[in-house]
């Protein structure tokens, strides 16, 4: 088939149905830079001659809703803007110029075709139609439409909510183009920011069928071993490195009809399914949903959420009485050990070998979901990884099926599921007679899997544009480590200096390990990059460290901790080799403060990024402080005023402003117009690494420190301290609130005094000393110390 016939670039989009998913993909499609039009049903109560705004009224009104939607599902307030709203009888016009149109009205096939029937004649030549269904097959939607625009349809799976969920399942019918489908894999990666699965044509695709079925059997596991779902999702989230919803949690989130109907999929579907038993109704959600008692959207489900006069309180669900009552305690002494254990492999194989009821529930859930898996994968999907990754992708495991089946060991899982009478699938065993010791392996020249077939290995190809660490003989080389940092040479003369402490916090092994950075990227590198495929960039400096050392009175201590934390930032930004910095999802305190010093940054799109001291009695004292007062100062231009750019980054410090994404970031402070955003959280690393070496080629010199930064001295003392006085005077800071804004305004007034001179210039340097001079002495203060506990008990801010 021709090039021609698929869309060369993608520019703008339809979504057809503005319901809660239509209009969250229309944002989502919005957020990555496409034009596009939302379509729904024209107003009922309109009159044909009626204004387009009241003919389009469903779809004007769910557009409105965005704003308003949580988890927000846009980048930024101006996204909508990008989102044009019509109706299905007067705006089918529009849709010739669409490059996709995507259909995502209600799970019935008769609408579906009679709006596919509807649209048809307004399609441009090249246009690509795709339904985003969860259920219904494609080959029968692809039936109801005309011959010549089956080529260009097929499934587009997006999970909810679309703009978080990383995996996309792509699902083509029988007449599919590949072109189309290559189009499309490429477009979700590279623009939309997904993980792409390819999925065959079967009931629930792969990660919901897999999912679906893990959940159901965990219910039916539960009742038979006389379990309750406090103590199942005790047993089946982080623990197993699952989502911390666990399964009951998850039902209530999904909706216990919905999961229902995903069941119901399977059994009219595929009543072949070797395990279709357990997707057959079960009494006692069946109860539930006769009760209305569906989750979350129902005010409650297995969980509810009340208010007491002590705040808001968690019920659960008796089974028996369908009454909700306090959460009974869970008590598995077998598990305390296996939970304390940090690293997630290492936990898995100690839960693998744990007796006891607790563990017991768990081996069976994982025997089942892992056979299962293996049971139906060759009628699902191509190969096992596509399995494993729409599993961490579309349900939030760290590990897929057989990654676990891997880490447990090949032989000895399939040998515990054969005493236990649920032998594994035939290909499997056939593997283990071949010597087969693993799902994954490699070669000398390239990675593989093993193959459904029993016998083959099937090459397992890089994906595009993604740069991972520890990826065997064929990734990046590790050259040295530490326990919380590690020196990577990513290739092409690119040092990589990864963090993976303990929610990445900045502690001793990061700052020695910059230190030995800057001098191996200086010696035998041409850039730097620093990244990591942690869970967040870094959550900020070790507050437990610095609690302990001010509560002893180690202030000598503390300065030198200060001091090296300093000498890590300007040494990133004094390198003499470009350094790049590739911050994801919480990037806060000092994960912000090296950002800031990074040449360029390349971010992911869900950036939660802010300097965020304030909130446990501090403020930034590794040169975030200065750093944001010269973004705003450059932001204003050359005769910005001082004033106006200390008030700038008074508010985002003082406030403690997290962006939550790295558009927000960027309106800020925290990135510049310069620095790139990715939707493609996995691309990080590679994008980053091109961009540095582009600026080593570019002959890149690092940039001088400032002597002479203007400060608005007194004037900027004064403007501040007026706006805390009003504050505190209206009840709206603490006094210890308006202590931190104090030393804060003492900063970014460059150390003036009430009675000392107004504009005037200071160094870098001068900054920084009155940074680590503020820190030490907020140190020192009890409300400071009494934050920095809460935050470390709670995880959430104390206003005292």
């Amino acid at each position: 088939m021709s090039s021609d016939f698929v869309p060369s670039v993608f520019r703008r989009a339809a979504v057809l149905g503005a319901g809660v998913m239509g209009r969250a993909i229309a944002a989502h499609l919005a957020n990555a830079g496409l034009d596009v039009v939302l379509l729904d049903l024209a107003d009922p109560e309109s009159a044909p001659d009626a204004s387009p705004t009241e003919r389009s009224r469903i779809a004007i009104e769910s557009l409105k809703a965005l704003s308003k939607d949580r988890p927000s599902p846009i980048y930024h307030r101006q996204i909508p803007s990008r989102i044009v709203a019509g109706n299905f009888d007067d705006n089918l016009d529009r849709l010739r110029d669409c490059d996709w149109v995507i259909e995502a009205v209600v799970e019935r096939l008769d609408i579906k075709a009679s709006l596919f029937e509807k649209i048809a004649p307004h399609l441009g030549p090249t246009t690509i139609l795709t339904t985003n269904t969860s259920g219904i097959p494609i080959a029968a939607l692809a039936e109801t439409l005309p011959p010549e625009l089956r080529p260009r349809f097929l499934g587009t799976h997006f999970f909810n909510p679309p703009r978080y969920m990383y995996l996309l399942e792509l699902i083509a019918g029988p007449q599919t183009s590949a072109e189309v489908v290559d189009a499309m894999e490429t477009f979700g990666e590279s623009v939309l920011g997904k993980g792409v699965v390819r999925a065959k044509d079967r009931p629930n695709f792969v990660a919901n069928r897999v999912g679906t079925y893990g959940m159901l059997r965990s219910v039916r596991l539960m009742l038979d071993q006389g379990l309750n779902p406090t103590e199942v999702d005790r047993l089946t989230g982080p623990l197993m490195g699952r989502a911390k919803s666990a399964t009951f949690r998850t039902c209530d989130l999904v909706g216990l009809d919905t999961l229902l109907h995903v069941a119901a999929n399977v059994v009219e579907g595929a009543p072949e399914d070797p395990e279709v038993e357990t997707f057959q109704p079960i009494e006692v959600l069946e109860k539930m949903v006769e009760k209305k008692l569906l989750g979350t959207k129902s005010g409650g489900g297995f969980f509810r959420k009340v208010k007491t006069a002590e705040g808001s309180v968690i019920e659960a669900l008796d089974l028996q009485s369908f009454e909700y009552t306090d959460r009974p305690k869970v008590k598995f002494p077998e598990i305390d050990a296996v939970r304390a254990i940090e690293d997630l492999d290492q936990r898995l194989v100690a839960l693998f070998g744990a007796k006891g009821r607790g563990a017991d529930y768990c081996w069976a859930v994982l025997r089942d979901t892992l056979r299962y898996a293996a049971a139906v994968g060759s009628e699902i999907a191509d190969d096992i990884a596509s399995i494993d990754r729409a599993m961490r992708w579309g349900f939030g495991w760290e590990r897929g099926p057989f990654e676990t089946w891997d880490l447990l060991g090949l032989e000895r899982v399939a040998h515990r599921m054969e005493e236990d009478q649920r032998p594994a699938p035939q290909w499997v065993l056939d593997h283990i007679a071949t010597g087969a010791t693993s799902f994954y392996g490699e070669t000398e020249t390239h990675a593989y899997t093993l193959d459904f077939d029993g016998a083959q290995k099937r090459e397992l190809a890089p994906r595009p544009g993604v740069l991972w660490l520890e990826e065997g003989v064929h990734g990046p080389r590790e050259i040295e480590r530490k326990a919380g940092a590690s020196l990577w040479d990513l290739g092409d003369g690119v040092l990589g200096f990864e963090f993976h402490s303990k929610m990445n916090a900045v502690g001793g092994d990061i700052l020695q390990m910059s230190v030995r950075a800057t001098e191996l990227a200086e010696r035998d590198f041409q850039a730097m990059v620093v990244g990591n495929h942690g869970a967040n960039f870094s959550a900020g400096a070790n507050l437990a460290l610095l609690l302990m050392s001010a509560a002893e009175g180690e202030f000598d201590d503390i300065d030198l901790m200060i001091r090296q934390f300093q000498r890590m930032t300007v040494g990133l930004r004094r390198c003499a080799r470009p350094v790049v910095i590739a911050p994801f999802g919480l990037t806060l305190g000092g994960g912000a403060e090296i950002t800031l010093h990074g040449d360029q940054v390349v971010a992911s799109a869900e950036l939660y990024m802010g300097l965020v001291e304030a909130g446990v009695g501090l403020i930034p004292a590794g040169g975030g402080t200065k750093e944001l007062y010269l973004r705003m100062l450059d932001r204003l231009g050359p005769h910005a005023d001082p004033r106006d750019a200390a008030r700038e980054a008074f508010q985002v410090i003082g406030m403690a402003k997290v962006a939550t994404s790295a558009h927000e970031a960027r309106e800020l402070g925290f990135l510049r117009d310069r620095d790139t955003i990715l939707l493609n959280r996995d691309r990080l690393l590679q994008a980053a690494k091109d961009r540095a070496l582009q600026l080593a080629a570019a002959g890149y010199e690092p940039p001088p420190l400032r002597d002479e930064v203007p400060v608005g001295g007194a004037d900027t003392l004064a403007l501040l301290e007026v706006g805390l006085y009003n504050f505190h005077q209206a009840r709206q800071i603490s006094d210890h609130d308006r202590l931190i804004g104090t030393k804060l305004a003492h900063i970014l007034s460059g150390g003036a005094h009430r009675s000392g001179p107004s504009p005037r210039q200071v160094s870098e340097q001068d900054l920084l000393d009155l940074e680590r001079e503020a820190f030490l002495s907020l140190c020192g203060e009890q409300k400071t110390l009494l934050r920095i506990q809460h935050m470390l008990q709670t995880g959430k801010p104390l206003r005292n």
